[in-house]
């Protein structure tokens, strides 16, 4: 089905139309909202951007995708939760810095990394121990570059679709992700060093 007729059934209220797209987008919207609010308040800003998307769906005039539509209203969402939750955005938050040379054009490491060994229980013990200082260092990265590297990195979202959701420049979408990219590399090499 294209998607002027999927809205053309969703805005009749087609049930089996709103399961479709509910199953479709739910979780892509679930993880933009943890991405950018954290995991507190990621369900309820999904829900609330359900309401908004079925409210203002008959105004829909398609110049974005359904997806990329619905992604903004959870992206707007999220981020008016946490302005009334008085964090404070910052481009520098949690901004460490590391030489350029280490990263490539499109903000990919390019150093190796050292290889690692899952043989042994020891092995596998220090492996669960880097996962949570990654995610730990995952959920501290400012909200805006845990975001696009959400979409960016564990979504596959092209870059263009990034910057529309979060009505972020490309150039600003590109530091962001460098920035998270950098801070992420830079807490295992830390690891494991230590």
């Amino acid at each position: 089905m294209d998607e002027k007729a999927l809205i053309a059934k969703l805005i009749e209220g087609d049930a089996a139309a709103f399961e479709y797209v509910v199953g479709r987008y739910h979780s892509l919207m679930l993880s933009v909202a943890r991405a950018i609010i954290g995991e507190a308040f990621a369900d309820e800003v999904v829900q609330d951007a359900w309401v908004s998307a079925i409210k203002a769906l008959p105004r829909f005039e398609g110049r974005a995708s359904l997806k990329t539509w619905l992604l903004q209203i959870t992206s707007n969402g999220a981020k008016t939760r946490l302005r009334r939750e008085s964090r404070q955005l910052s481009l520098d938050d949690g901004w460490q810095a590391e030489p350029d040379y280490k990263f490539n054009q499109r903000g990919h490491r390019i150093d190796d990394v050292l290889p690692w060994n899952i043989d042994t229980p020891e092995a596998l013990l220090e492996n669960e121990q880097l996962r949570q200082v990654i995610e730990r260092s995952y959920q501290n990265l400012p909200p805006h570059q845990r975001a696009v590297l959400t979409m960016a990195d564990m979504e596959g979202l092209e870059m263009t679709e990034i910057c529309n959701i979060l009505d972020l420049s490309a150039s600003n979408a590109r530091v962001l992700l460098h920035r998270a990219r950098t801070a992420l590399h830079h807490s295992i090499e830390q690891y494991q060093e230590s």
